[in-house]
């Protein structure tokens, strides 16, 4: 599979950058229609995605070679080339909270508030991103047959792109593609809920994520590795009992506190 959309000569566009740019894309406007609805004006949040894209890179990245250190100490050039693949979800999410966390102190904006916008937006991001694995016939799980490809009616070009080097491989990349597409359906359901609670969608992402990647990474072999743990699950049960310990704390009290559709929490925000 060639993993090249466009070559210019002096410059190739990467679908794996392709699928990046689309997953931005799609998850950054959702993101402003919902701002809108709490007074959150247009440049407060393309100002957050706008320095929050290369810090999240950069936490993918540094994740990534931080767990693959032997290898980028002899090879630090490979460092930069991210075009490759070798970006870690759990190094984005890690420096793109802190961002947005010191973003929204320095506006003082409730932090909670924009992760709710932002987690919704990263599903739907995850499931569009999730396709340059794909094209990078990379993030894939342990040999399988064809004919266990074709028991799970995907179409016949996944099958084909999962044919490396004349073997089969389980395509783990659409397992989490799915897995995400269907928790960013859930939650834009969950969000019309009248007694739904600021703080409630971030735990709720966290913790569905966290299921769908635990289970997913036992069947990829290229996982991150810390001795003889999977980085990735490890990661994912931190950040689901963090997710559930969210969810609780934001349901405590009153039904009628600090709900996500009340009016009179709506941020005016000068920017």
């Amino acid at each position: 599979m060639n993993g090249v959309a466009l070559d210019l000569g002096i410059i190739q566009i990467h679908w794996y950058s392709v699928f990046l740019f689309l997953a931005l894309l799609i998850g950054g406007t959702l993101a402003i229609n919902e701002g809108r609805k709490y007074n959150i004006v247009d440049d407060f949040i393309i100002n957050l995605i706008f320095w929050g894209v290369p810090i999240g890179a950069i936490g993918a990245r540094l994740y990534y070679v931080l767990f693959n250190y032997q290898y980028y100490q002899d090879n630090p050039i490979d460092i930069l080339k991210i075009w490759e693949g070798g970006l870690a979800i759990h190094g984005a999410l890690i420096a793109g909270t802190l961002w947005v966390i010191v973003y929204t102190i320095r506006y003082k904006v409730n932090t909670f508030r924009m992760l709710d916008i932002a987690v919704v937006s990263m599903l739907l991001g995850q499931a569009v991103g999730r396709w340059g694995n794909f094209f990078n016939q990379e993030a894939h799980g342990y040999e399988v047959s064809r004919s266990f490809l074709e028991k799970l009616y995907i179409p016949g070009y996944i099958i084909e792109g999962m044919n490396i080097y004349g073997k089969y491989y389980h395509p783990t990349f659409l397992y989490e593609s799915l897995w995400s597409f269907v928790g960013f359906i859930f939650l834009i359901i969950y969000r019309h809920y009248k007694y739904l609670k600021i703080g409630e969608l971030t735990g709720i992402y966290l913790m569905w994520y966290s299921v769908g990647r635990f289970f997913i990474e036992y069947l990829r072999t290229d996982s991150l590795m810390w001795h003889d743990f999977r980085v990735a699950q490890i990661a994912s049960v931190i950040l689901f009992i963090i997710g559930l310990i969210i969810v609780i704390v934001k349901k405590r009290g009153s039904r009628f506190d600090n709900l996500y559709h009340g009016k009179e929490l709506k941020d005016e925000i000068k920017f």
